[in-house]
């Protein structure tokens, strides 16, 4: 019989399998016991569960709050020309679609090609931070965030708005 490396040593081959595997298993079980939710979260949670159904009084008004907010923001941008976006029901930022707006020059910046340089437009001349949409596999939208205050938000969207006159949407055919 020819002797290869597999079968040379067979009483040590067997060992070597017998202890690769107890060591995935300490892994697996190191996993399980040393992962799960941190204790922030799990004392965040124990506090919420404190706060009675559906959060209580508490969540009541931030609930209240952030629809005003979202509801601000959707009758805001709605009222431009060629913004076209859906209204969230339960997160804290708008998706909105600005593409209209593609392909327009803006003076002293340039031309505004996607949702990456309308960002930068809006950051540079509104003063105000948005996330370009093709982060999230969409340039036709930017992501605006309604986690702030109202007055923060009602002052930001003006300030959009004015960046925004000069540019003319595109017109589709």
């Amino acid at each position: 019989m020819e002797e290869t490396k597999d079968n040379a040593y067979p009483e040590i081959s067997k060992l070597t399998l017998t202890m690769l595997e107890s060591i995935d298993k300490g892994i697996l079980l190191d996993r399980n016991f040393t992962s799960g939710a941190s204790s922030t979260s799990q004392k965040a949670g124990v506090a919420a569960l404190g706060l009675g159904y559906a959060g209580g009084e508490v969540v009541s008004t931030m609930v209240k709050a952030f629809r005003e907010r979202r509801d601000f923001l959707v009758k805001s941008f709605g009222e431009l020309e060629g913004v076209k976006m859906s209204e969230p029901q339960g997160a804290f930022y708008l998706f909105i679609d600005f593409s209209a707006y593609y392909g327009t020059e803006a003076e002293g910046f340039g031309k505004i090609e996607n949702s990456e340089s309308l960002c930068r437009y809006l950051l540079d001349k509104a003063e105000v931070a948005l996330v370009p949409g093709d982060a999230f596999g969409d340039d036709s939208c930017i992501r605006i965030s309604y986690a702030a205050s109202l007055h923060t938000i009602q002052a930001a969207v003006q300030r959009i708005k004015k960046a925004l006159l000069p540019l003319r949407p595109a017109v589709t055919v």
